[in-house]
C-alpha cells in the first residue's frame, strides 16, 4: 500500500489553515472548535460505509456496527435532553428544517417565522429566494421597539393567518426565547411548534437559557456550533409533539430519509455520539457559564468603548453591533479591516436596515469560538481594545451613496487594508496573544 502523498498541496492548504484558526480570534457566533475526540472520529473508517435507511432496516448489508453507533448516538441524545425520539442523520441544519417543513406541512400550507431582517434563519420562511419561501405560505413576524420579539405581534398574525407550523429560532438574536410563550400561541391555533436551537444548544444544556423540549413539539438543531460536535444536525421529537401527534416521530423519520437525502455520514453520526457524551460532563456546563461570562465582558467594554448594541445587551452567547453612528452599510468595512487584523467576525444586517442586505450596518460576534479556546474575561476587554482601533482606524472609509461606485469603492478600500500598517501591527499583537491558547480546551 502507497503511504499518503504528503506533497499533495492541499495538505499544505489543511496546515495553512490551521495555522489561520490558531493565530486569529474567531468571534463568529456560529463557529467553534471541536475536540481531538470528535475529530478523530470524523477521519475513521466510518465514512467508507453505505448505510442508507435506519437502525435495523437499512437497504445495504454489512451495517450491523453502523446500526449499533447510531442507536447509541441516539440514546445519548435522548438520554442528554430528555425526549422520547431523534433523527441524527440531516447533513445539516437547513436540511433538518427542510425536513421537518416537509414532514408536517403540505405545499401552501402556512408557516410563521421570525423576519431575516429581524435576526430570523433563511429556513424559517424567508419569502421566494429560499424552499421554506417559496413552497410554503410564509408569514414573517418581527421585533418591538426594544428589539426583542413581539409576542403580541406573533398571536394576532397566528391568529389571522392560522399557520400549520410555527418556528421559534433565530441566527442574530442576541436575547432569551420565551418557548412559553411561543407554546401558548400555537396551541391556540392548532400549530405545529418546531424550536430551532441550533446556537444555543450549549447554553441550554449548560442551564443558561430555558429548555424548549417542555413546551415545543420538535427540537431541531446543528451539532457543531455551541454543542461543539462536527457539522451535521439533529431533530428531536418531544413528548408533547408525540401527544399532538403520535406519528410524528415516523413522520420526521420518512421526511429525512427516503423524501429529502440518502446514505447517513456514519463519521459524523459517531462524533455527534461523542460530542453527546462530552456534553454530559460537568466541564460543559462550565463551558456554558462561561460563554455567558463571556459575553457579559464583551457587552460591558463594548459600550464603554463607545459601541451602539441592538437590544443595548445580550441575553446568550451573541451580540449584534449597530455600527450607524460610524455611516449606514459600514458592516463590510469593519469586517474586512478586523480580518486582516486579526480578528475575524462577520457583518449583519440590524433591525430596520438603513441599507441593505448586501452593505448591511452591523457586525455579529459572539463568545463560544473563544471560550473553547480558555479564553476569559481579561481576553474579553483586550479584544474590544482591539476592535476599538480598528474601528477608529477606518471611520472615514464611508460607503458611497452612489450604488454604482460601491463595489469599486470596496474593491479599493479591500486592496488598501490588506497592506495597512496599523492594522497588521495590530495582528500581530492579536497572534501574540492568540498563540497563547490552544484551539480546544476544557
Amino acid at each position: 500500500m502507497k503511504k499518503q502523498n504528503k506533497k499533495d498541496p492541499i495538505f499544505a492548504l489543511i496546515k495553512k489553515e490551521e495555522q489561520r484558526q490558531r493565530e486569529m480570534i474567531g468571534l463568529i457566533p456560529s463557529e467553534n472548535n471541536s475536540s481531538d475526540a470528535v475529530r478523530s472520529v470524523l477521519s475513521s473508517c466510518l465514512s467508507n460505509k453505505y448505510s442508507e435507511g435506519y437502525p435495523q432496516c437499512r437497504y445495504y448489508e454489512g451495517n450491523q456496527v453502523i446500526d449499533e453507533i447510531e442507536i447509541e448516538a441516539q440514546e445519548r441524545l435522548k438520554k442528554l435532553f430528555h425526549v422520547p425520539h431523534v433523527n441524527i442523520q440531516p447533513y445539516s441544519g437547513s436540511p433538518a428544517n427542510s425536513a421537518i417543513e416537509f414532514a408536517v406541512l403540505e405545499p401552501g400550507d402556512t408557516v410563521m417565522g421570525l423576519a431575516l431582517s429581524s435576526g430570523g434563519h433563511l429556513t424559517h420562511g424567508h419569502p421566494k429566494v429560499t424552499f421554506s419561501g417559496r413552497y410554503f405560505h410564509s408569514v414573517q413576524y418581527g421585533l418591538d421597539a426594544n428589539a426583542r420579539i413581539d409576542y403580541e405581534q406573533v398571536r394576532q398574525l397566528a391568529l389571522k393567518h392560522r399557520p400549520k407550523l410555527i418556528i421559534a429560532g433565530t441566527t442574530a438574536y442576541p436575547f432569551i426565547l420565551d418557548f412559553a410563550k411561543f407554546a401558548q400561541i400555537a396551541n391556540e391555533v392548532g400549530a405545529y411548534l418546531l424550536a430551532d436551537i441550533s446556537h444555543i444548544t450549549g447554553l441550554v444544556i449548560a442551564g443558561e437559557h430555558p429548555s424548549p423540549v417542555p413546551y415545543a413539539h420538535l427540537v431541531m438543531s446543528t451539532t457543531h456550533k455551541t454543542f461543539r460536535g462536527p457539522r451535521g444536525a439533529m431533530i428531536m421529537v418531544t413528548a408533547v409533539g408525540l401527544k399532538k401527534d403520535p406519528d410524528l416521530a415516523n413522520k420526521i423519520d420518512k421526511a429525512v430519509f427516503p423524501a429529502l437525502q440518502g446514505g447517513p455520514h456514519n463519521a459524523t453520526s459517531a462524533a455527534i455520539a461523542i460530542a453527546a457524551s462530552e456534553a454530559s460532563r460537568v466541564e460543559f456546563k462550565k463551558y456554558g457559564q462561561q460563554i455567558r461570562k463571556n459575553t457579559d465582558a464583551l457587552v460591558t467594554a463594548l459600550k464603554d468603548n463607545g459601541f451602539k448594541l441592538v437590544g443595548n445587551g445580550s441575553e446568550n452567547h451573541l451580540i449584534l453591533i449597530d455600527l450607524t453612528p460610524f455611516g449606514a452599510g459600514f458592516g463590510t468595512q469593519v469586517a474586512f479591516a478586523l480580518d486582516v487584523a486579526g480578528i475575524y467576525a462577520n457583518r449583519n444586517t440590524i433591525p430596520n436596515e438603513p441599507c441593505s442586505p448586501f452593505y448591511p450596518s452591523g457586525l455579529r460576534i459572539g463568545t463560544p469560538l473563544v471560550t473553547t479556546r480558555g479564553m476569559k474575561e481579561p481576553e474579553m476587554t483586550k479584544i474590544v481594545q482591539w476592535m476599538t482601533r480598528v474601528v477608529d482606524h477606518i471611520k472615514d472609509e464611508q460607503l458611497p451613496t452612489d450604488k454604482k461606485k460601491r463595489q469599486v469603492f470596496l474593491r479599493d478600500f479591500k486592496k488598501r487594508m490588506t497592506c495597512d500598517v496599523t492594522l497588521l501591527q495590530i495582528r500581530q499583537e492579536v497572534q501574540k496573544l492568540a498563540n497563547q491558547f490552544p484551539l480546544f480546551t476544557w
